[in-house]
């Protein structure tokens, strides 16, 4: 089943759509005006005249028209940590099922994750992961095995299939992993930054102690635009339910849509402003809008920690 074919399938094998995202997007980077940056990486370089044909990727070849050798000689040399909020907010908005042209941000996320990792094992570079909501939900150390990447996507893929109710204190499980993380390390942190409360200074103080041991710390701010950013609701009556505490409201989306926007890119503004202050790279990421952004972010943050 090819990637097209996989876009309206509910999702059950995070591995080979992984490694379909992926390609997918090393084609496209080959035929890019960033095809130098995209040669870095460690599987593929660049074919030169005289050398042995014996590793001369032919398909590759077919899809890029240009020659290109496999290699397979580095070694890992590069730890990353991927940590996801798995709160009730991360399940917005409702899908029936998770399939790549309909993913929630929890879903979209768990993809997101699963091709990182593959980027990652093709790099020969280790990672970990660990998952929280009102609790520290899950933790692995970051190793470079097949058998550990195997069982880091089983773990991605309940998330595909689980249903969360819950609030959480971000920055409480983000001291907690910090104190895990002791050798230097590029972390992704996908998040809403929706709290329950105004706990922010708490919040931005985990992401320091995140970049304690000159870490490398990657905020991938996890919203669906359409309706989170732009809140774009049919103009009916709405009752709208906070999924982590219950609270409701009765409105019509467009009497208060100006002002709402206006809130909401603020808040936005704020964000992208604390992270720089605290050097810590801030991504927006729209969840309709694919992976590319995720991916090209880790290219360039592997280039700032080696």
């Amino acid at each position: 089943m090819n990637l097209s074919e996989l876009q309206s399938s509910e999702i059950k094998n995070l591995d080979l759509l992984a490694k379909q995202v992926v390609e997918g997007f090393i084609t496209g980077m080959h035929k890019s005006p960033f095809h130098g940056f995209s040669v870095e990486f460690s599987e593929h370089k660049l074919y030169n005249k005289g050398e042995s044909t014996r590793h001369i990727d032919w398909k590759l070849f077919a899809k890029t028209e240009k020659l290109y050798t496999k290699k397979y000689e580095e070694e890992t040399n590069l730890r990353c940590h991927i940590i996801i909020d798995n709160s009730a907010s991360m399940h917005f908005p409702i899908v029936k099922m998770q399939k790549l042209d309909s993913l929630n941000k929890i879903g979209f996320s768990a993809v997101a994750a699963s091709c990182l990792m593959e980027i990652l094992k093709r790099q020969r570079d280790a990672v970990g992961l660990s998952i929280y909501s009102d609790s520290y939900e899950y933790y692995a150390p970051e190793k470079g095995s097949e058998r550990h990447r195997k069982m880091l996507l089983h773990q991605l893929e309940n998330l595909l299939i689980s249903a969360s109710k819950t609030t959480t204190d971000t920055y409480k499980y983000l001291h907690e992993i910090a104190e895990k993380i002791h050798r230097r390390s590029l972390i992704f942190l996908f998040t809403d930054m929706f709290q329950t409360d105004h706990k922010s200074e708490e919040l931005f103080e985990a992401l320091r102690h995140l970049k304690y041991n000159k870490h490398e710390v990657v905020l991938f701010h996890t919203f669906d635009a359409e309706l989170e950013l732009n809140f774009n609701f049919d103009n009916i009556p709405k009752k709208l339910v906070d999924v982590e505490t219950g609270e409701s409201i009765d409105l019509y989306a467009e009497n208060i849509q100006n002002s709402y926007k206006i809130l909401i890119e603020n808040y936005f503004k704020a964000l992208k402003n604390k992270c720089l202050q605290y050097k810590i790279d801030y991504v927006p990421v729209d969840i309709q809008q694919g992976f590319s952004q995720v991916l090209t972010s880790y290219l360039t943050s592997r280039k700032k920690i080696l």
